[in-house]
């Protein structure tokens, strides 16, 4: 083991040590007054008995208040244990209480021990070390009558030594037994692991939504603007109507999108999806008609069947679903303007569901293939866009097919929307 770590880790004993004084002062007094009125402290048999009865006092005080992230940051600091292996905040369940009390004992316990040993010891040893070359330690009345004989003075230096070396085996051993009882202790709960993983979890949720959100804003409006820049520079002459349509048209994309994506940043540097100044989520209800007319500005036919149901309004939609049908159509215009030829044709209608009380909205969306000399990478399965339009249709209970249909390119969404949510 390093010098520098045995080292903290015999500080780290001494800091418990010196923890345990108040309890110890206490039981000393008790002690000391049922023993018939003497000092607790003149007596080892007594001093013990005051040391045994503290350590109770250190458990039931250690069930209540900071104890393990105090605990837990001094056995990081000192005795180098990997910090994945420890727990973080406050022990909340009894059962984390009654580790980190047996930790708390522990700790203070070994470490008033290791404490009082080296106060004791190192005196000690270095009076028999000095026995041979100081006369008068020789026929010092201490007990040790003995080292007065012959033998005495080349006896005591190797008792003295073999002191210091026991003072160091027991810190070393002390420390080591502490450093492998931190992570049993000290460790995080069942209760712990499952609080983690459901905070890993909403993280990754949140930013996989984040991901989503911009992938299919800015995704989208890239796509667009290029392909209506494109348009104007080829009919920059010979039509300055439709030249200044697309950059009409390009504008107003930018503007929305830079409107989205300040919003989706908003959540990322305040975590707040309620800012006064964010731009709203687009629905389906209220920003579709912009999206057709945006992709049909970028060169692309879209032919779209609107069938509301009963309700006879987008705007009955229920917002979640009405939010994420409209990043649904989003992807699949964007797949068609990069990846698609020719008119797309988009069917959006409320029918029946499988059973009576929830109805479904149905999405279908359907256009050529680019030939191989138009798109070099023509594809057989979705990209990052439609997996995050399937996560989309499966975070309110529905699914999300693409792929080829016969001689065409199909994206089909399903989303439940319950009655009672309407």
């Amino acid at each position: 083991m390093p010098v520098a770590r045995a080292r903290w880790r015999w500080v780290h004993l001494i800091l418990g040590g010196a923890l345990l004084m108040p309890y110890f002062l206490l039981t000393q007094v008790v002690v000391g007054v049922v023993a018939g009125g003497v000092n607790a402290l003149d007596s080892a048999p007594l001093t013990f008995l005051a040391y045994a009865a503290s350590l109770p006092l250190v458990a039931v005080t250690a069930l209540v208040g900071p104890v393990r992230p105090m605990s837990v940051a001094a056995v990081r600091a000192m005795c180098e244990v990997p910090g994945e292996r420890l727990a973080d905040g406050p022990a909340t369940s009894w059962a984390a209480r009654g580790r980190a009390s047996a930790w708390w004992t522990l700790h203070l316990g070994t470490g008033a021990l290791i404490s009082g040993m080296t106060l004791a010891v190192p005196p000690m040893a270095v009076m028999l070390i000095a026995v041979p070359v100081v006369g008068r330690l020789r026929d010092v009345s201490l007990t040790y009558g003995w080292f007065a004989t012959d033998a005495g003075p080349y006896i005591a230096p190797l008792a003295g030594i073999g002191l210091l070396a026991g003072l160091t085996l027991c810190a070393v051993g002390a420390g080591k037994l502490l450093a492998r009882m931190a992570p049993v202790l000290l460790g995080p709960t069942a209760a712990d692991r499952l609080a983690a993983a459901e905070e890993r979890a909403a993280d990754l949720a949140v930013r996989n939504r984040l991901a989503r959100e911009l992938h299919d804003a800015v995704g989208h409006a890239l796509s667009a603007v290029t392909l209506q820049a494109a348009a104007a520079r080829r009919m920059l002459e010979r039509d300055p109507d439709f030249v200044q349509e697309a950059l009409a048209a390009i504008e107003d994309t930018t503007r929305r999108t830079v409107g989205e994506l300040d919003a989706v940043l908003g959540l990322l540097r305040d975590g707040d999806p309620a800012r006064p100044d964010a731009a709203p989520a687009p629905t389906l209800a209220a920003d579709l008609d912009g999206l057709l007319a945006r992709t049909r500005a970028a060169g692309t036919s879209v032919t779209a069947h609107q069938d509301p149901g009963p309700a006879g309004d987008w705007a009955a939609l229920p917002a979640i679903a009405s939010r994420e049908a409209y990043r649904i159509v989003q992807e699949g215009l964007t797949n068609a303007l990069r990846h698609g030829a020719g008119p797309v044709d988009l069917r959006i209608r409320v029918q029946a569901g499988p059973d009576t009380a929830h109805r479904e909205l149905e999405i279908t969306m359907t256009n050529p293939p680019a030939a191989p000399a138009e798109d070099r990478e023509i594809r057989t399965t979705g990209g990052r866009g439609l997996r995050g339009a399937a996560e989309r249709a499966a975070l309110l209970g529905g699914s999300v097919e693409a792929g080829p249909h016969g001689d065409r390119w199909r994206l089909r969404a399903v989303l439940p929307l319950a009655e009672e949510a309407r």
